[in-house]
């Protein structure tokens, strides 16, 4: 991408008079997938326009690794809404870098949405990008977190996102040991018995089955 197109697309956001017209220029400056646009696409994530940030964070994915150490670095910790977009799309990228801001979010943020895309991207980091000898340790890591999740969230859309988590997490590496799935499949038992959200509950039996 030029800087001359760059200009223009930027133009164009910032001239936007209503929200369909944010929105044509976001998407604009999505499809064009070039890691010069990343900046642009963060700050969409906090225009408090879904559909503005659906587009930021598909094109965000689209452009991949040259976007995750913009989204971190960038990372909002004021605006919620933005934070969940943001997390949305590290956990589309699925690069391990983010993996850190993914467990701290899924533990400990106060917003459920937050919590919610975290979750579910604990399941959806490509481990085949971070080194042999660190997967084992993270894997723990993050089953530990969406076990706690899994059990103990009070909002149960973020317990179900967690089950989704384990599942992918299930299939990955590591946990692929015959004596790991069986662990997992045992707590994933005894949660669906605890379960008192029958969606919760079908998703761990469904889960379950899976493994």
């Amino acid at each position: 991408m030029t800087t001359d197109s760059l200009a223009k697309l930027t133009q164009a956001v910032e001239a936007a008079s209503s929200s369909e017209a944010l929105l044509t220029a976001v998407e604009a400056v999505a499809a064009v997938k070039a890691p010069e646009a990343v900046t642009l696409l963060v700050a969409a994530l906090g225009y408090n326009n879904p559909g503005v940030a659906v587009a930021a964070v598909d094109g965000l994915i689209a452009i991949g690794e040259p976007a995750v150490e913009p989204l971190l670095v960038l990372l909002d910790d004021v605006n919620y809404g933005a934070r969940a977009w943001a997390i949305r799309a590290l956990a589309g990228i699925g690069d391990p870098r983010g993996l850190s801001v993914l467990l701290t979010a899924a533990k400990d943020d106060f917003a459920l949405s937050v919590r919610r895309a975290a979750a579910r991207g604990l399941g959806t980091i490509v481990w085949e990008a971070m080194p042999p000898e660190s997967r084992s340790s993270a894997q723990l890591d993050c089953l530990t977190v969406l076990l706690a999740a899994a059990k103990g969230d009070p909002e149960w859309v973020v317990r179900y996102a967690a089950v989704s988590g384990l599942q992918n997490l299930g299939r990955s590496l590591c946990l692929t040991q015959p004596h790991q799935r069986l662990d997992l499949k045992i707590q994933l038992q005894d949660l669906a018995a605890q379960e008192a959200t029958p969606a919760v509950q079908a998703r761990l039996w469904f889960a379950l089955e899976s493994l």
